[in-house]
């Protein structure tokens, strides 16, 4: 049977919890010589981090600093009934900058990322309001928490890309960051609305960007082949240049269903795509292992995890992926029971998912 919107929501959301948790332990390991010394051949569950790595004191099944931010949003969302962003950050200013102090190795989760940094200096330090804090950093960080979103306005398209652009500001700037974030955005939202991952996930989100629903400049037409007849339309304030980010996902969907590509054992998807913290090596990576492994929520996490480098977010967005894929069914119990605040994380995206549905 069909997982329910309810069931993908919750699938969504505490699958990209399970996936930040299940790389607490094994996080940005680039040696991967290193990293199967400590940790052995194949990781199969929560760790706890070694006293001298990143998130050193936690214990395994806990949250990094994203798993803490996500809450923030979710939490926000739940009480608000839908996005505010004068909330949302409010809970920033309150309850999770006081937390920081401008370091990497600080902080909820026990590291501070880069984005992360650059807007507290700019907020706490510099006393700059919302709107002229964010920075340059290339990274997923908005990525990680704009899933919550994604569920949220699932069944309203043009408000899901709208709100995932406006979160992203407030913490990155770089416009190339923020499309390949809010077409992640689209395409987790469109998995939570029931729609397939498949070859014609690409296609389907174009035609939203025809149809004015997402802020992406089309240069193309409906035919593979054929030039848009035609002078080319104007862009329009907030647009962002091109339909690229909305286009890769169905490229690498092809690759694995294609019998002449082959990545083999699947968490060298980290080897093919990169294994830093940029998006432009992280989503690819998502998109692979979500497609590859449709039904599989474990063997899609796990080979993320196991792939080393930037493992923590690429666990965290694959996990977002399968989950909704698959739904809150597909995550194995011995991955629910054990997670932190995993009880209360459920009860709110079953709320989250409610005032999708409405």
């Amino acid at each position: 049977m069909a997982p329910t919107l309810e069931q993908r929501a919750q699938g969504a959301l505490i699958g990209a919890y399970v996936g930040d948790a299940l790389a607490l332990g094994p996080h940005w390991y680039y040696d991967l010589n290193a990293l199967r010394r400590d940790y052995g051949d194949w990781i199969d569950g929560y760790t706890a981090p070694r006293p001298d790595r990143y998130h050193a004191g936690l214990q395994a099944g806990q949250s990094g600093q994203a798993g803490f931010i996500l809450d923030l949003l979710t939490e926000s969302l739940d009480s608000c009934g839908g996005y505010d962003e004068a909330d949302f950050c409010r809970r920033l200013d309150e309850d999770f900058f006081p937390l920081l102090d401008g370091t990497p190795m600080n902080g909820p989760g026990g590291y501070t990322s880069q984005s992360i940094r650059e807007t507290w200096r700019l907020r706490v330090g510099a006393g700059l309001p919302w709107g002229r804090v964010a920075g340059l950093a290339d990274t997923t960080e908005a990525a990680e928490r704009i899933l919550a979103l994604a569920v949220r306005y699932a069944h309203q398209p043009s408000e899901l890309a709208r709100h995932c652009a406006t979160n992203t500001a407030l913490t990155q700037r770089d416009t190339t960051v923020m499309a390949m974030t809010v077409a992640y955005g689209c395409v987790l939202g469109s998995l939570v609305r029931g729609e397939p991952l498949d070859a014609a996930t690409s296609d389907r989100l174009m035609e939203r960007v025809r149809n004015g629903d997402l802020p992406f400049h089309s240069v193309t037409s409906a035919g593979e082949d054929t030039p848009p007849p035609g002078p080319e339309a104007p862009r329009t304030a907030g647009q962002f240049p091109s339909p690229d980010a909305l286009l890769t996902v169905s490229g690498i969907l092809r690759a694995t269903q294609d019998p002449g590509i082959h990545i083999e054992p699947a968490w060298k998807a980290s080897l093919v795509y990169g294994m830093p913290c940029a998006v432009y090596h992280q989503f690819p990576a998502a998109y692979y292992l979500a497609g590859r492994f449709q039904g599989d929520f474990e063997s899609a996490v796990l080979h993320a995890v196991n792939g080393g480098g930037q493992n923590q977010a690429r666990a965290m967005l694959t996990g977002a992926l399968c989950g909704a894929l698959g739904g809150i069914q597909a995550i194995p119990s011995r991955f629910l029971e054990p997670l932190e605040h995993g009880a209360q994380r459920l009860e709110r995206a079953g709320r989250l998912a409610r005032q999708a549905a409405a």
